[in-house]
């Protein structure tokens, strides 16, 4: 066996959506990371080994202009150009790309958070064994962030932790029960199959359940009654059902392989009576895959300064702390999963966006751990709708901007908040993050230039919205030839240039889950996203060609200047879908 020590400056536990955006979020702000993660993919829930869809505050398109931005909308926008086709093994391989691509990001895969050394009160040190090394690693750092889902590294440290639901009138939530228990959301295990051209058969092991008929399988929620989902033709085939759930009433963490086990019974039942025991039009469709690690809706919960409640989803305050927002709603499943006799969940209206505090994203009383993802600092209920993974993601992506940030200034987390906010939010809306009643202020550099463009008022390239909020849109639109300029009386040094275009949040681009349901659109990059355009600069009397940007997949743009300049133009757009999209919509155009 090997001992291996790292020195860095933030340490991330766990390699889930929110897990892996922390991670580079940290690293992309200057910080050296190191990322434990116990499974050999990244994505947790979104990973291959579980499948599970992405979603947000857009509720699958429901809610226009409300998707959520920064790294998320960076990693999905490369998926649609990259992976088409929705293959889970691409979608590993891009997030495995991104990590790879960090200079700053050492990750360290199928290694798994067993210990933590805590010095006056701190954590100094996290052990993490990685099995396919034989390899005991330990990361020394100034600030952790747990982005384990189970909040290992809270029960490590002895951090404040909660498991279950609160009673209702312990933060005024009349969805909540009215006696605290420890009942918890349970987990799924999917199932995976594919439409042949011949019949195939299907013979269970003799340890699965049997449902000889459909009245045998559960009652749904409105609209997904078991008996239906089930239906003739194999529309939900392809990726299984949620509601083959369990764990709620028992030990979600300790009891998990126990509960899988009796997971796959039931799935093997489920699909041998969509086989075998009645009509389902299922006789062409095989069994390729098979779920053997289930995904968990909740868990452990990590106490911070401030609990997110169901009043907060409901009524979406504007915090003074703001660093990220939700916007799904209350999705609360019942603790008895397939056993139970009523709806499977109940969906919970709230506010999209709502805004979320960074006091819920660290330790109350470990001064420099951090969490990001479902074990937030939230109530049960609040818990039913941040612990979405596109939701996560942006938590992540505020803890560690901010894990960065404290590291940078030699502070604690807490201390971020209390005298460095206005940093934090400024450079999450920087780094295209949208928070739900702030804006984005003006670079200093910016101010030093004049804006002009060929159609329209370029002035909304500098309101600090980078989006349509309501009516306002917020955005610049150029027809074909139009072009932009920043112009200045005299030379202004500029380090990179800040482009933020449109890329289509009125309406939902899938990220995996039941892609196939879905038109072609919603699978390709929107046809309205910038493709390519041209850059020049002005360091004298003439324009000078600097670059020419083309197969563009990103919604924002940080293009290296470098140099001393008096004026810089874009022009020569063009977008993704060519001449069938009418102009281009740029909603941001500033310097640094």
């Amino acid at each position: 066996m090997r001992d291996r020590r790292w020195d860095t400056d933030v340490c991330v536990v766990g390699g889930g959506m929110s897990g892996l955006c922390a991670a580079l979020a940290a690293a992309r702000r200057g910080a050296r990371v190191v990322l434990a993660h116990d499974r050999p993919v990244f994505g947790g829930n979104a990973s291959s080994e579980i499948r599970v869809g992405i979603i947000g505050a857009d509720r699958c398109g429901a809610v226009p202009h409300a998707r959520e931005t920064g790294l998320i909308e960076e990693i999905r926008l490369r998926n649609l150009a990259s992976n088409p086709g929705m293959d889970w093994c691409l979608w590993d391989l891009l997030l495995y790309e991104m990590a790879r691509e960090e200079p700053n990001l050492t990750a360290l895969m199928n290694a798994s958070c067993l210990d933590a050394t805590l010095e006056a009160g701190r954590i100094a040190a996290v052990t993490a064994w990685q099995l396919t090394t034989e390899t005991r690693h330990a990361v020394h750092a100034p600030v952790f962030i747990d982005a384990s889902g189970d909040g290992i590294l809270a029960a490590l440290s002895g951090a404040d932790t909660r498991i279950g639901r609160e009673a209702r009138a312990e933060y005024d939530e009349p969805a909540a029960p009215a006696v605290a228990d420890a009942r918890t959301m349970g987990m799924t295990c999917y199932f995976c199959a594919r439409r042949e051209q011949t019949p195939s058969a299907f013979t269970p092991p003799p340890w699965a359940h049997v449902y000889e008929t459909d009245d045998r399988l559960p009652y749904g929620a409105p609209g997904h009654d078991a008996r239906h989902v089930v239906e003739r033709g194999g529309r939900r085939f392809r990726l299984g059902h949620w509601w083959i759930e369990l764990g709620g009433e028992a030990d979600g963490i300790h009891d998990t392989e126990e509960l899988k086990h009796e997971l796959l019974r039931i799935v093997l039942g489920v699909w041998d009576h969509i086989k075998n025991r009645g009509d389902h039009d299922a006789g062409n469709f095989r069994l390729e895959w098979l779920q053997f690690l289930p995904g968990k809706r909740e868990s452990r919960r990590i106490l911070g300064d401030y609990v997110l409640n169901q009043r907060d989803c409901e009524k979406a305050p504007v915090f003074p702390d703001t660093v990220a927002y939700g916007g799904w709603p209350m999705d609360d499943h019942d603790p008895r999963g397939f056993y139970k006799t009523a709806a499977p969940t109940i969906f919970h209206p709230c506010a999209s966006p709502y805004g979320i505090p960074y006091r819920c994203l660290y330790s109350r009383n470990v001064p420099n751990l951090m969490m990001a993802g479902r074990n937030i600092s939230a109530t049960h209920m609040a818990l039913s709708s941040t612990r979405v993974m596109a939701t996560c993601a942006t938590l992540g992506q505020a803890a560690g901007t901010a894990a960065a940030m404290a590291v940078a200034r030699g502070i604690a987390p807490r201390e971020v908040g209390r005298s460095h906010l206005r940093d934090l939010q400024q450079t999450l809306m920087l780094e295209d993050c949208h928070l739900p009643g702030f804006a984005l202020e003006v670079p200093p550099v910016t101010r030093r230039f004049a804006l002009s463009s060929s159609h329209g008022d370029p002035s909304v390239l500098w309101n600090g919205t980078d989006r349509q909020v309501g009516d306002r849109r917020n955005c610049l639109d150029l027809p074909a030839g139009g072009w932009v300029a920043l112009e200045a009386p005299e030379p202004c040094a500029v380090k990179c240039l800040d482009v933020v275009c449109d890329s289509d949040l009125s309406t939902q681009i899938v990220t995996m889950d039941y892609a196939e349901e879905y038109p072609a659109g919603h699978r390709a990059l929107p046809a309205g996203l910038v493709s390519s355009f041209r850059v020049s600069v002005r360091a004298g009397e003439r324009w000078e060609p600097l670059a020419t940007v083309s197969k563009n997949a990103r919604r924002q743009l940080r293009i290296p200047i470098g140099r001393s300049v008096t004026g810089l133009r874009l022009d020569g757009f063009e977008t993704v879908g060519g001449a069938a999209a009418a102009s281009v919509r740029l909603f941001r155009m500033s310097l640094q």
